[in-house]
């Protein structure tokens, strides 16, 4: 795949969970090649160092005129990195969208609402013949698929990696774990269930929250199945969404029964009691291991949790991590600051016991 030069738009959130899908493009991508990161709180700083305080050589400029006048590569595209809430296109961000276009940047947009449908921004665009990609714009009806048992067909371990609440990074670990078991010499693939995963480059795969529902189980299974008759992986990734129990959108299911899952891993933060967004809601994050529970009630044993260590300290985390593994029985980890590593000997013993080694 060859990529093309792009800048991310985070509008001053590129320090905040609302940045996730900008923190994803920059740990890594194999679309697009990040070329800036137009944010006006963090100028003149190194954007993987604003993120994890790992210099990955993406500058970050205050406005996009900054960058057109001062930036070493060129860009072809502005990509929103930011989600908002509901989804939609708040006027403040239309200004920086417009100023992208005004540069001669194609827009890339993840969020629910279409840039698409603002014609302020899409005869703009056609005007000057500037490419638009609304990724969660719906796949036309004839492209869609039912669920149609073919899953049966894929004989290589299939590894869902949920999660106890959205925006824990089930995509993070989901690249991680196909990176690691490449790093160990096996085909590994991931199917990417949200716009980030399309955006860094999954080749498979559909996008969840846009997809009707009639058609999620489906388009889940052809997803799998076409990366299995195109590419004959050793083992496949199947990034999650939401969380079983999220009132507010559960999703998991899916994951488990449509794509046959073999196995699961858990993402889980302990510092986060409360569902995201849903804080003043009488429901609360269940410990790990009832969510273990009802994710073996579905059909899938869960192999390992891997720790989001987001408003916990370390020295805790891994505390935490320790006391849970003894309590479990099966490695839990983190996988920011120590890697998935420890996992690829799981792993690599399901692929040796696969029908497809047969």
């Amino acid at each position: 795949m060859q990529k093309t030069n792009a800048i991310i738009i985070t509008a001053g959130h590129l320090d905040s969970s609302n940045g996730k899908t900008a923190h994803g493009l920059i740990r890594g991508t194999e679309r697009f090649n990040i070329v800036a990161v137009i944010d006006n709180k963090h100028p003149g700083k190194d954007a993987g160092e604003v993120l994890d305080g790992k210099k990955r050589n993406i500058p970050i400029y205050a406005t996009i005129d900054d960058f057109a006048k001062n930036g070493k590569e060129k860009a072809v595209y502005g990509i929103i990195g930011v989600a908002t809430k509901g989804g939609i296109i708040p006027d403040s961000l239309r200004v920086i969208l417009k100023d992208a276009l005004v540069h001669g940047y194609g827009l890339i947009n993840g969020l629910h609402e279409y840039i698409s449908d603002i014609p302020e921004l899409a005869d703009f665009a056609k005007a000057r013949g500037l490419e638009i990609i609304d990724v969660r714009k719906p796949k036309k009806f004839k492209d869609l698929h039912f669920w149609s048992g073919k899953i049966k067909n894929v004989h290589c371990p299939k590894i869902a990696v949920l999660g106890t609440d959205c925006a824990l990074g089930k995509r993070t670990t989901s690249r991680f774990l196909v990176e690691a078991m490449r790093e160990a010499g096996f085909k590994a693939e991931m199917i990417y269930t949200g716009q980030t995963g399309w955006m860094q480059g999954a080749r498979y795969g559909f996008v969840f929250d846009s997809t009707l529902n009639d058609f999620i189980s489906g388009e889940m299974e052809h997803a799998i199945v076409q990366c299995w008759e195109e590419v004959k992986p050793d083992i496949i990734f199947i990034e999650g969404q939401s969380s079983l129990r999220n009132p507010s959108g559960p999703a998991g299911a899916e994951w488990i029964v449509s794509a046959d899952a073999n196995a699961a891993v858990l993402q889980h933060n302990p510092a986060r009691k409360k569902y995201k967004g849903l804080e003043d809601y009488p429901a609360n994050i269940v410990d790990v291991k009832d969510e273990i529970d009802l994710i073996k009630i579905y059909g899938a044993p869960t192999v390992a949790i891997t720790v989001n260590t987001a408003g916990l300290p370390e020295k805790d985390a891994r505390e935490y991590a320790q006391q849970k593994e003894k309590e479990l029985g099966i490695p839990v980890i983190l996988p920011l600051e120590d890697t998935v590593k420890r996992l690829v000997p799981i792993f690599k013993e399901m692929i040796e016991k696969s029908i497809a080694q047969v």
